[in-house]
């Protein structure tokens, strides 16, 4: 008899298995992005819904026509929509708050200026939309009432950056200046996560890759290039942790793009940025 088979005798079987344990899946978080004004625009809007709660929100759905009928899918599917939210005023993002928000009968949480706001949370101000967790950031400068907003389920992170952030790069300093960009992006973004995903408010990659290649010339550029070439849409592909690497605006304390825009105080650079950007 071998020595396994005394073992097996001697000792229990289930000494000699190994339970396999599933991992259990918590999240419930579901983004689904709804491309508007494709060619001209290119704007999104996004149905955050929570899988648990069946609760659910709309942000910026600013083309009604091209937005409703995902809505009204999510409705049938037994989701309840809890809020429309704004991440700033401009019409290309809060322009669809009247029929959006009378057809569906949802109050409006955004910026101080967004149509028919009815809430504006203060900075970090925390709420819910089901099981996941929101939290408001505001971001002054491409508009006085830009805010960001931080969505968390368990280990799944996501910040809906509107006009503040695009992957690789910002939004133009409409009513702010370079101070507020510089704190916007390399304060309050870049305290987030390293893992959270982006997911900003058009589709403007090529075109900021485009840019970033004439002052800097790293290998996260030449990756996100490759990436935009080949992707029609970049949204919630690159996290925070990518835009620090990519995005010359998250860079300014680079040697590289300091010797670029002849600044060294990162202010300064930023401006120096932002307006060789406008003017390329």
């Amino acid at each position: 008899m071998s020595l396994l088979s005394v073992a097996i005798k001697r000792y229990p079987l289930a000494l000699f298995t190994r339970t396999i344990v599933k991992p259990v899946t918590t999240q419930a978080m579901h983004i689904q992005s709804i491309p508007m004004w494709e060619g001209t625009g290119n704007n999104y809007a996004y149905l955050v819904s929570d899988d648990k709660t069946k609760e659910a929100v709309i942000i910026d759905p600013a083309n009604p026509p091209e937005v409703s009928s995902h809505l009204k899918a999510k409705v049938d599917a037994g989701f309840k929509l809890m809020k429309l939210i704004n991440t700033h005023h401009h019409h290309d993002h809060a322009g669809g708050n009247k029929e959006i928000s009378q057809a569906f009968g949802l109050p409006v949480v955004g910026g101080r200026d967004c149509a028919l706001v009815s809430e504006t949370p203060g900075h970090q101000f925390k709420f819910n939309v089901g099981s996941i967790n929101v939290t408001a950031l505001h971001t002054p400068c491409h508009t006085q009432d830009s805010i960001c907003f931080f969505f968390e389920d368990g280990q799944d992170r996501a910040v809906f950056t509107g006009d503040t952030m695009f992957i690789g790069g910002c939004g133009r300093f409409f009513e702010g200046t370079p101070k507020e960009m510089h704190k916007a992006l390399n304060e309050t973004l870049a305290s987030l996560p390293d893992d959270t995903k982006v997911y900003p408010g058009h589709e403007y990659t090529k075109g900021n890759v485009k840019f970033a290649k004439k002052v800097l010339n790293n290998d996260a550029i030449k990756k996100l290039d490759e990436y935009s070439q080949a992707n029609k849409e970049t949204q919630g592909k690159f996290t925070i942790g990518d835009e620090k690497k990519h995005n010359v605006f998250m860079r300014v304390d680079d040697p590289e793009i300091q010797k670029v825009t002849g600044k060294t105080d990162p202010v300064d650079v930023m401006g120096a940025l932002r307006s060789m950007k406008d003017n390329s």
